[in-house]
C-alpha cells in the first residue's frame, strides 16, 4: 500500500473529526470514518481498513468517556460489566473478522437500524427518564448480555456500534438517551482496546495514518461529548433519529448498488 497524500490525510483528518463527534454524542461514527479509509487508503486490505479505524476511534472514545464520567456520573454497577462483556465480545469478533466479509453483516444491520428508528419515532417518550427495568443480578445480566452482542459486532466489523449500545440501554435497561450515551461510549473503549489487541499483533494498523486521524477523532469526541452534556436527554434523542436516518440512506443505497 503507498503512503496517502497529504490531500488525502487531510481529508482523514476531517471525516475522523467529523466521526469523534457522532461517536461522542450517539454512537456509529466507524460509518463516516471506514468509508473515508477505503478512500483514502485504496490499496489497503480490509482488515488494515478496521484495524486503522479502531486505532483512531479508541482516542475518541476515551476522551468522549471522560468528559461523560466527569459530567454525568454513570453507575460503575452497569458499566463495568457492560465494559468486560463488550472486550470479550469484541476480542472475539475481531479474531473472526478476517473470515467473515462485510456483506454477511450489512443486511442485518440495515434491518436492525430501520426497526431502531421507527421504534424510537413511534414512542417519543422513550428514553427521556431513567426507568431501569431490572434489579439486582437480573440487570447486570442484562447489562452483560449487551456487551457480549455488541462488542462481538463491533470486534468484526464496527460501524454503528455506538448506536446499537444506546438502544440497548434505552430500550432493554430503561436508561435514558443521556446517561445511555455515557455508558456506551464507556463501553465502546473497551471494544476498541480489545480489537487492538488483535489486530496489533497482526501488524494490521497503519500508524501514521491511524495516530493522525486519531488526534482528529479525539477533537470530535471532547466537542461531542460536551455538546451532548450541555444540551441533554432531547438534544441526544434527536441526534440518534438523524444519525440513524443517514445509516439507513447510507448502507441501503450501498446495498442498492446506487453508490
Amino acid at each position: 500500500m503507498s503512503d496517502p497524500s497529504t490531500i488525502a490525510l487531510t481529508f482523514l483528518g476531517m471525516a475522523a473529526v467529523a466521526a469523534g463527534f457522532v461517536d461522542a454524542v450517539v454512537g456509529g461514527g466507524g460509518l463516516i470514518q471506514l468509508p473515508a479509509l477505503l478512500l483514502g487508503m485504496p490499496g489497503a486490505a480490509p482488515v488494515q481498513v478496521l484495524a486503522t479505524n479502531k486505532l483512531s476511534s479508541v482516542f475518541g472514545t476515551t476522551m468522549a468517556s471522560t468528559t461523560y464520567y466527569r459530567r454525568v456520573r454513570p453507575d460503575p454497577r452497569t458499566f463495568v460489566p457492560l465494559m468486560i462483556a463488550a472486550f470479550a465480545g469484541s476480542t472475539a469478533g475481531a479474531t473472526v473478522a478476517s473470515h467473515l466479509p462485510a456483506s454477511v453483516f450489512e443486511p442485518i444491520v440495515l434491518i436492525a437500524l430501520i426497526l431502531v428508528g421507527a421504534w424510537v419515532l413511534l414512542r417519543p417518550s422513550l428514553g427521556e427518564v431513567t426507568e431501569l427495568r431490572f434489579a439486582g443480578h437480573h440487570h447486570t445480566l442484562a447489562a452483560i448480555a449487551v456487551g457480549l452482542g455488541v462488542g462481538f459486532y463491533d470486534g468484526a466489523l464496527g460501524p454503528g456500534t455506538g448506536s446499537f449500545f444506546v438502544i440497548s440501554l434505552v430500550g432493554l435497561l430503561g436508561y435514558n438517551f443521556l446517561e445511555a450515551s455515557a455508558k456506551a461510549r464507556i463501553a465502546n473503549v473497551a471494544t476498541n482496546l480489545a480489537a487492538l489487541l488483535v489486530f496489533i499483533p497482526q501488524g494490521a494498523v497503519v500508524w501514521h495514518v491511524g495516530l493522525v486521524m486519531a488526534a482528529c477523532n479525539l477533537l470530535g469526541g471532547w466537542i461531542g461529548a460536551r455538546v451532548a452534556v450541555s444540551r441533554g436527554t432531547r438534544f441526544v434523542r434527536i441526534f440518534f433519529i438523524v444519525v440513524v436516518s443517514g445509516f439507513i440512506v447510507r448502507i441501503g443505497g450501498g446495498l442498492l448498488g446506487l453508490w
